[in-house]
């Protein structure tokens, strides 16, 4: 199956240049790889086009969402993946997903490790359930596997589908993409990939999981740094903005309901304290921010 890659740069050029290193030792034959810069300074742009991507600089700095859909639009082949430039390939699965893709429709996401092995909180359920309560209540560890699988489906053993996955690795056939955007690009940071998954998953295009694929994913490097702690606030507000738009005001209340008793009940048990205090306060933020309710009612 031959495929497209789909790479943003913002100030990604020593993930970039680790990513493009493990793709020449891992894939058999490099696939076109599109590298979109928006808005960065560190000369990523220089490093894609070096090494023979094709590379689209876009005028100041539009947004990942944008930038992606820039660079599907000039995906040449059947599949395209949409990749982080801080990912990295552990051997050939990259092509392996590509072939999944193209054979089914769907939005088809690899299990992602952290840095140090562990496995990534990457694929989620659909928001608005009444699952999350009890995901809330009961440690998802002491239930049985099936029970556990579905209230974090990132721990799968075999493919399944998910209500959503971070966007970090996406693969899917590039005229559904196209079809679907992929992403809304008025929208600038945070939430886009549940926003995709959202939609996809109204027109009948479900997102799967084969955990069988793996990669590792740094993560969150870009919003870090020009956002630091304000990001929870920001996070909070367009997670509600797209929860309300995709599903209504009904599964808007039930996560707002489920997210504030996860973070009050962890925070009570002293499990990270201090992040699951800010995460409550960001969440009550947001549903008191009148900019966050008229965007979320649009």
């Amino acid at each position: 199956m031959s495929y497209s890659v789909v790479v943003v740069l913002h100030d990604s050029a020593e993930h970039l240049r680790r990513l493009l290193a493990s793709l020449d030792e891992h894939l058999p034959e490099r696939p076109q790889v599109i590298c979109v810069d928006s808005g960065s300074r560190d000369g990523g742009a220089e490093l894609a086009r070096a090494w023979g991507a094709q590379t689209l600089v876009l005028d100041g700095n539009p947004g990942f969402g944008a930038a992606n859909n820039a660079g599907v639009a000039l995906a040449q082949h059947p599949v395209s993946v949409l990749l982080n430039a801080d990912c990295l390939a552990l051997d050939a699965g990259l092509a392996r997903l590509a072939a999944l893709a193209g054979e089914r429709r769907a939005l088809v996401v690899p299990r992602l490790l952290n840095p140090d092995g562990s496995v990534q909180r990457s694929a989620h359920p659909r928001p608005g359930g009444r699952d999350a309560y009890l995901a809330a209540l009961v440690p998802p560890r002491v239930l049985p596997r099936a029970a556990r699988e579905r209230l974090e489906p990132f721990r799968a053993g075999s493919p399944r589908p998910v209500g959503w996955a971070i966007a970090a690795c996406v693969a899917a056939r590039t005229d559904l993409l196209r079809g679907l955007g992929p992403f809304d690009a008025g929208e600038f940071l945070f939430y886009e990939d549940l926003d995709l998954c959202l939609r996809a998953g109204a027109r009948g295009i479900p997102t799967e999981l084969h955990p069988e694929v793996v990669l590792t994913h740094v993560g969150g490097h870009s919003t870090r740094a020009a956002f630091a702690d304000e990001a929870l606030e920001l996070q909070a507000g367009r997670r509600r903005a797209v929860i309300e738009r995709a599903l209504g005001a009904r599964a808007l209340a039930r996560d707002d309901r489920a997210q504030a008793l996860t973070f009050r009940l962890r925070a009570a048990l002293g499990r990270d304290r201090t992040r699951n205090r800010a995460l409550l306060n960001a969440l009550r933020a947001a549903q008191n921010s009148p900019s966050w309710d008229s965007a979320g009612a649009g």
